[in-house]
């Protein structure tokens, strides 16, 4: 039997689905979670920063589960339900001294990827405590960085999967429906930006995105292998302007209708935003709709 199924650059074959088979029929009720790590370390699947390609693994089982070569047990925990919140903590030894200077006063200010690493709790707490939405646990491939000014944190920031449709967005790609089902993995939400409310540095928030779209595209091929062509963010209106995006060459496209991912009744339920994206290749029109 021929297998031809890719992920993130890997060639999976009719050896590897007998092996995840085995896996599952005889530690299958240890979860999913569980599979999918054990899966990378027989496989030695990780990134080149020795991170377990555990995220893109799960992919490669609920899409051969999808195709009927193997049977998923299933899930361990049931799914959040939306607004839900993780606890976090707050690390003891956080500086919270107020700091006022310029962007000059710092010998080098460091955008450091965290996820999956230990100083990934730290983030976690800071989103919980000071982000207005607080921290929630997502599902999916997604990328997490604390902001260095020296050795002290200055700032959060916080990226993950493209909302499922936006419309003003799309009429702005100009793609089709099938189009943008094919190539919606091209773009990256960023979901989180907390700059820590201590923190008083004129030009830091424009000067981190500008740093950050020089720097997500390489961090997220070499995490998931899924090279990035465009960047999105939504500003909640009344409560942001969305300055510090508009000062880093962000295009505001439109405005979300305040439905949300579960409404059924095509009102409004949730707060209007307004919708900014950032291209990171020239040509990012074609690599959306090809």
């Amino acid at each position: 039997m021929k297998i031809d199924i890719r992920i993130n650059n890997r060639l999976f074959t009719f050896d590897d689905i007998h092996l995840i088979n085995q896996l599952i029929s005889t530690e299958g009720e240890k979860g999913r979670t569980y599979l999918s790590k054990r899966l990378c370390n027989i496989w030695d699947w990780k990134t080149s920063k020795g991170i377990k390609r555990d995220i893109a693994c799960r992919r490669l089982l609920r899409k051969l589960d999808d195709l009927g070569l193997i049977e998923l047990p299933p899930p361990l925990n049931s799914s959040r339900k939306p607004g839900y919140k993780n606890k976090t903590e707050v690390p003891e030894d956080l500086n919270r001294s107020h700091l006022e200077c310029s962007l000059s006063d710092f010998s080098v200010i460091d955008i450091q990827v965290v996820r999956g690493t230990a100083k990934e709790k730290t983030y976690n707490g800071l989103i919980g405590a000071f982000h207005y939405l607080g921290y929630q646990q997502q599902a999916g491939e997604q990328l997490k960085y604390l902001i260095y000014g020296d050795d002290r944190i200055l700032s959060c920031l916080g990226f993950g999967a493209a909302a499922l449709k936006v419309q003003d967005r799309d009429r702005f790609i100009g793609w089709t429906d099938e189009e943008r089902k094919h190539n919606l993995q091209k773009i990256v939400n960023n979901n989180r930006f907390l700059i820590l409310p201590w923190v008083k540095i004129s030009n830091l928030a424009s000067y981190i995105l500008g740093k950050i779209s020089r720097q997500i595209r390489i961090d997220w091929d070499i995490y998931y292998g899924n090279p990035i062509v465009m960047l999105e963010t939504f500003v909640e209106k009344g409560r942001f302007r969305g300055i510090s995006y508009r000062a880093s060459n962000w295009i505001r496209v439109g405005q979300t209708k305040g439905r949300g991912r579960y409404e059924q009744t095509h009102k409004q339920v949730l707060a209007i935003k307004d919708v900014f994206i950032y291209p990171l290749v020239r040509k990012f029109r074609e690599a959306l709709i090809r």
